[in-house]
């Protein structure tokens, strides 16, 4: 039997994306504390007609009875006899503060005098484990609900192994600092920046003029030669270890130029290869709205 398991932090989604599978035929069960978990799989085993997918929400809303630890322990237990994949949502606190200033609801961990600032930041330190350990990594910030559910349907349509390593590369920007949840960084500071290009300053990595200036560079190509047999040597052998998914982070100054390059054509790379393979550009939107003309802004008056 398949379950999932969606966890993550409050206000990023995860009540959401539970309607949602619900609706598509999911038999769902939310607020589980995880000492529950054992027996919740123990009574699915005694079910004739069961479901194809068991989504199952855990996560701090229990309070007292919240232990990641144990929650970590009760899925490699069921993965005996299921197949059981964890959803992890994420989502940037800045929006969780804007969610939940909208909805003027508590925070779960908000108690006596704590801050809303405060308990966003031990939830995030309590769920770390995991986030660590997800098998499938999303983040809500900037999708709308409808848009959240057909990205997590898409995943979840590719996640037919849980068990075979899952590849998300991410762009960002050194001065936003390094993705905590990397497990590998590549610096492409070195590389020719488009920045100080004035005709291409205002794209992207994900547009033809900043692409084909970083991409036909020497030194580009004879990196990316380079990085694709690192990473090509490298997967079979975290996937070996059991790890199911492997962040590669690929970094410049802004995010949004040299390393949004990159991260493409790594990314179409793994995929031309069948690699299952997500990837995300954290500072891309950040970053163009630092610039201090845009392509479609009106020249600046003498």
């Amino acid at each position: 039997m398949r379950f999932l398991i969606v966890t993550g932090m409050s206000g990023a989604g995860k009540s959401t994306i539970l309607h949602h599978l619900e609706d598509t035929g999911c038999q769902c069960m939310d607020n589980l504390p995880p000492l529950l978990l054992s027996q919740v799989f123990t009574l699915f085993d005694r079910v004739e007609m069961a479901p194809s997918l068991v989504v199952l929400g855990v996560d701090t809303r229990s309070g007292a009875f919240f232990d990641a630890e144990m929650l970590l322990s009760a899925i490699e237990t069921a993965r005996d006899k299921h197949i059981v994949s964890m959803l992890f949502l994420d989502c940037d606190s800045e929006t969780l503060i804007d969610r939940y200033k909208e909805t003027r609801r508590d925070h779960p961990l908000m108690k006596g005098s704590m801050t809303l600032e405060n308990a966003i930041a031990k939830e995030r330190d309590m769920l770390q484990p995991l986030r660590e350990r997800a098998d499938i990594l999303l983040s809500s910030g900037g999708y709308r609900a409808k848009d959240l559910c057909a990205k997590l349907d898409g995943m979840l349509s590719e996640t037919q192994n849980p068990h075979q390593l899952r590849a998300e590369i991410m762009s960002f920007g050194f001065k936003r600092g390094i993705p905590k949840e990397s497990d590998l960084v590549f610096d492409v500071r070195f590389l020719p920046n488009p920045y100080y290009i004035k005709e291409i300053r205002a794209y992207t990595g994900l547009e033809a003029p900043v692409r084909e200036y970083v991409l036909q560079k020497e030194e580009t190509k004879v990196f990316l030669q380079h990085l694709y047999s690192l990473i090509d040597y490298l997967l079979p052998l975290y996937q070996n270890e059991g790890k199911r998914r492997l962040v590669i982070s690929i970094g410049c100054t802004g995010g949004a130029h040299r390393s949004v390059a990159i991260s493409q054509s790594l990314y179409e790379h793994l995929l031309t290869n069948g690699y299952p393979v997500n990837i995300t550009h954290r500072d891309i939107g950040l970053e163009e709205a630092s610039w201090p003309f845009r392509r479609n802004a009106a020249p600046p008056q003498p």
